[in-house]
Order: structure tokens, then C-alpha cells, then sequence
């Protein structure tokens, strides 16, 4: 990661807004972006890396990919199978923003409870 490379203060604000203060959500700053959590479960996050990190089942992924909108996201050079990372660019529209947004959150509350 950059020096100095900070996530999108204005998505992050946008991705409040939108995903509202239902039940258990929470936010964390984590991998130099603020995630947004369901239940302590990590469902998008503001990237330090530019753009959202999107988490998806794991089953809807290669769909997602071929979409065009999405890459495969990559932690410590590993590719995150359910992990999709989305450009700013694709995310103008608050239509845009608002799918991946409840699909991520979808996906968080469809997981067993954190132990």
C-alpha cells in the first residue's frame, strides 16, 4: 500500500447513508480502508486501495466477474474467493453503489453468527 494512500472519505460516507443504522451494523477501519459490519461480519468496505471492497457468496462470484464491473480482490497476493473489489468509477450511481451494497449485506446476514 502507498504511503499517505487513504480509502474514498466520500464513498465511505455514501456507503453510511445508504446501509443505514439497521441492527448490528457497525463500522471498523481495517486494512487501511473502513469497513462496514453486519453482525461483525465485514460486508463492504471503503478501500485503501480506491474504490469498494464487496463481500459475495462465493458462488455468485465468477457471475459477478463477468459482469465487467468487478476483479477478483487480492490480500497479500492472494486472490479472496467471495471478495470482489469494485472501481470508483463504477460506483457513481447511487443505483450502483446501492446493489453491491445489499448483496454484501445480504450475503453478511446469510452467515452463521460469529462465536
Amino acid at each position: 500500500m502507498l504511503a499517505g494512500m487513504a480509502y474514498d472519505t466520500e464513498l465511505a460516507d455514501r456507503i453510511r447513508f445508504l446501509i443505514g443504522t439497521g441492527p448490528g451494523v457497525t463500522e471498523k477501519q481495517m486494512f487501511g480502508g473502513l469497513a462496514f459490519l453486519i453482525d461483525g461480519k465485514m460486508a463492504i468496505s471503503a478501500s485503501g486501495q480506491g474504490g469498494a471492497l464487496v463481500r459475495v457468496n462465493p458462488a455468485d462470484g465468477d457471475a459477478l466477474l463477468a459482469t465487467g464491473t468487478a476483479t477478483l480482490a487480492v490480500m497479500g497476493g492472494r486472490t479472496m474467493r467471495g471478495w470482489l473489489r469494485v472501481s470508483s468509477e463504477d460506483l457513481e450511481a447511487d443505483e450502483q453503489l446501492t446493489g453491491w451494497i445489499k448483496r454484501a449485506v445480504g450475503y453478511a446476514r446469510s452467515l452463521p453468527p460469529k462465536r
